[in-house]
């Protein structure tokens, strides 16, 4: 299945909201936490994101629709 690296920036507003958690079980992606950085004004995550190329797809879209800014890492892992 592929794989896709990638670095989420959360605002404050959405810190505390379970985006990483809805966008995995919304579009069947499983989400493996490389990295992760968390304040009172910002959040910062990489991630490891595994499931179909369609589902990435959604699942990126998903979080950036709900204002967290996703930047590609690396390009894409192939197993």
């Amino acid at each position: 299945m592929p794989k896709k690296m990638v670095h989420l920036i959360f605002p404050q507003k959405l810190i505390k909201e379970p985006a990483i958690f809805t966008m995995a079980k919304k579009y069947d992606v499983i989400p493996n936490i490389r990295r992760a950085k968390v304040t009172e004004t910002v959040g910062e995550v990489t991630l490891e994101l595994e499931g179909t190329k369609e589902n990435l797809e959604k699942g990126i879209k998903y979080l950036t629709g709900q204002g967290i800014k996703v930047e590609s890492l690396l390009g894409d892992i192939v197993e």
